[in-house]
């Protein structure tokens, strides 16, 4: 059965409203003060917001993310098995900890719009602030010891993405009658990756790491669209505190010496099959199902001076495979697949590429690094109206960072990143039965890292 917009808008006019319901180290490291420590990426996880490739990292470890996230062909510190496990190999026994600011500003516009509602007529324009939380903290920790020459273990503890937005206002305030308070949604991702790697040749590293991860949601401020008949559980589509999931996925990798100055990567992780969220099984495709979706990548490092590196990664990141990412709002409006069925809307995000350059220089006991990074645009100027709430338009991101070596064993290193402002435009992004009109979205970020690794 076809939902016509002509029926979306009847229910605007006649429907009521649906409840809502709301030991350190030194020359040797214990195994339990590190899962001492993984408990704090799990104590942080409410503050963790993403929004730079698509939803997930522009990279991890605090090295990585001041040369634009390269890390497939250049492993450097205890996070190098996020992006390839096989890297671990060329990296010695350490432990990093490391914390990253990362302050985004997302707002969004909307015009043209009008609908008929039990108050009469109505309109969503206006311009919207979702700035109401701005500081978000993400831990991240690193361990790697070599079993033997051959074999090295190693483990990653790392926010994986995230989405936040948090207007003070709910811009669908308009369609109620009642006031809606505040809304926006709050994702966050955390994997624990424990991985192996084995050199098959003096140069040359295979590896393989398992991704436990565990990711909470929560959307407040949509309780109007429980009302207008669109979803397939409306008493679990909004407003229900936050939900979790867990699940598992597996990294490939393979790094290689291809020569004294050049090395090469290439890595792939699984889909990340995940549990539902239940208390939203009403509002993401296949009753609640949010996996997250599968990568691949390859990548180089040049040494072309003793002193300067040169990297450049490409990464793909398979958003089509997951439903409640990529499904268009058009499967509502044309097919009438509700919100929560098994080809019901989601986000409308396309696949992306990611491409990432970055540099580091060494001058006596710093290490200075840059880079610059481009992701394509995930949401098509048709899928802006439902990304209000997911504003991750950002493409262009600089870096900066800096290592500084305390001695023979410690590390402090910093980063900076600053993703230039994107704004997606509407084009015929607002179903006419919800009022037509268009939606703008816009963001822009800046973070800061910072992380001590010890070598021993």
């Amino acid at each position: 059965m076809k939902l016509k917009e002509e029926s979306v808008d009847s229910v605007f006019r006649f429907g009521r409203m649906a409840d809502t319901r709301a030991e350190g180290c030194g020359n040797s490291m214990k195994i339990r003060t590190l899962a001492h420590a993984a408990i704090l990426p799990l104590a942080l996880l409410p503050g963790l917001a993403l929004a730079t490739n698509g939803y997930f990292q522009h990279g991890y470890g605090v090295k990585s993310q001041g040369m634009a996230g390269v890390g497939i062909a250049l492993p450097q510190d205890g996070l190098a098995a996020a992006m390839n496990p096989a890297g671990t190999s060329f990296v010695g026994d350490r432990v990093d900890l490391g914390l990253v600011w990362f302050m985004p500003n997302r707002n969004a516009e909307i015009s043209g719009n009008s609908a008929m509602t039990p108050m009469g007529p109505t309109s969503l324009n206006g311009s919207y602030n979702a700035n109401d939380s701005k500081n978000f903290f993400i831990p991240e920790i690193g361990y790697i010891k070599h079993i033997s020459p051959e074999l090295t273990a190693s483990v990653a503890v790392y926010g994986n993405g995230g989405m936040n937005t948090d207007y003070g206002r709910s811009p669908f305030q308009a369609f109620s009658p009642v006031p809606l308070g505040s809304g926006g949604v709050d994702l966050s991702q955390l994997f624990i990756s424990p991985s192996l790697a084995f050199k098959v040749a003096e140069n040359h590293s295979l590896g393989i790491a398992l991704n436990l991860a565990y990711q909470r949601f929560r959307i407040t401020g949509i309780q109007p669209f429980a009302a207008f008949g669109v979803s397939s559980d409306p008493a679990n589509f909004t407003n229900n505190g936050y939900d979790s999931s867990v699940g598992w996925g597996a990294r490939l990798g393979y790094t290689g010496k291809i020569t004294p100055e050049l090395t090469l990567g290439a890595t792939w992780a699984s889909k990340t099959y995940m549990g539902k969220f239940d208390k939203y099984r009403g509002l993401f495709a296949e009753q609640g199902g949010f996996d997250i979706p599968s990568n691949f990548g390859a990548g180089l490092a040049w040494k072309a001076l003793p002193a300067l590196t040169v990297a450049f990664d490409y990464q793909r990141i398979l958003y089509n495979d997951i439903k409640s990412i990529a499904n268009p709002i058009e499967n509502l409006t044309v097919y009438g697949n509700l919100f929560g069925t098994d080809n019901g809307p989601g986000f409308g995000w396309k696949n992306v590429s990611v491409y990432k350059l970055g540099a580091s220089y060494e001058i006596g006991d710093w290490t200075l690094r840059g880079g610059y990074s481009y992701v394509t645009e995930p949401i098509p100027d048709s899928q802006t109206f439902l990304n209000i709430y997911a504003p991750g338009t950002v493409q262009n991101h600089l870096t900066l960072g800096a290592t500084w070596v305390n001695g023979k064993t410690g590390e402090l290193s910093v980063s900076y990143m600053h993703a230039f402002k994107d704004t997606v435009k509407g084009s015929g992004s607002i179903p006419a039965g919800f009022g037509g009109g268009e939606a703008n979205i816009e963001m822009y970020q800046n973070s800061v890292g910072i992380a001590y690794g010890w070598k021993f």
